[in-house]
């Protein structure tokens, strides 16, 4: 009997540690966006700080060159005039090395940065971190952040063959109501 109410009890400490990362994980909109400063596949340094005065797209994806994200990076990439014209920045993030950003942005000409977290510091900040050691990856997320550093939408399921349109629709309404 002891034994059984301490299954049940482990059982349902771990659904609330769950339930509870679910929501936090969906409680971003109004959050002040972590500040970062990553490599892109350029060696060049960004900082979400450079940003500031500047509407940004932060998107996570998990790996380069796999179907999803590869798809994803080269919508981004065929909207970029799009993103421009709202004036709006596009990051993309992962934990792969600046070396493979590097190759990846080549092989696709991909016209934006793809910022490396190797050390998984961002990706733990922005609480997108997956996967089970030691095997890990940044999930397919991303926030809108607005020109004030606040972090104004948050899509934590992003369908990679469309989420480039989805976010071209939303951000003018967005940009609307942010931007007083």
């Amino acid at each position: 009997m002891i034994r059984k109410n301490l299954k049940m009890t482990l059982i349902t400490l771990f659904s609330m540690v769950l339930f509870n990362t679910a929501i936090q994980a969906k409680n971003w909109t109004s959050a002040i966006a972590p500040d970062f400063k990553l490599q892109d596949q350029n060696q060049k340094w960004q900082q979400l700080k450079d940003y500031k005065g500047q509407w940004v797209v932060l998107y996570f994806y998990p790996r380069d060159d796999t179907p999803g994200c590869t798809t994803e990076a080269k919508n981004f990439r065929d909207a970029q005039s799009s993103f421009e014209k709202l004036k709006v920045s596009v990051l993309g993030v992962s934990i792969d090395s600046i070396e493979s950003h590097k190759d990846f942005a080549e092989v696709h000409k991909l016209n934006f940065p793809i910022l490396s977290d190797e050390s998984t510091k961002v990706s733990e900040k922005y609480d997108v971190l997956g996967g089970l050691w030691p095997v890990t990856y940044a999930k397919r997320q991303t926030f809108i952040i607005d020109p004030d550093g606040i972090i104004v939408k948050h899509y934590a399921d992003v369908k990679a063959e469309k989420h480039a349109k989805e976010l071209l629709i939303d951000i003018p309404s967005l940009q609307k109501i942010y931007n007083n």
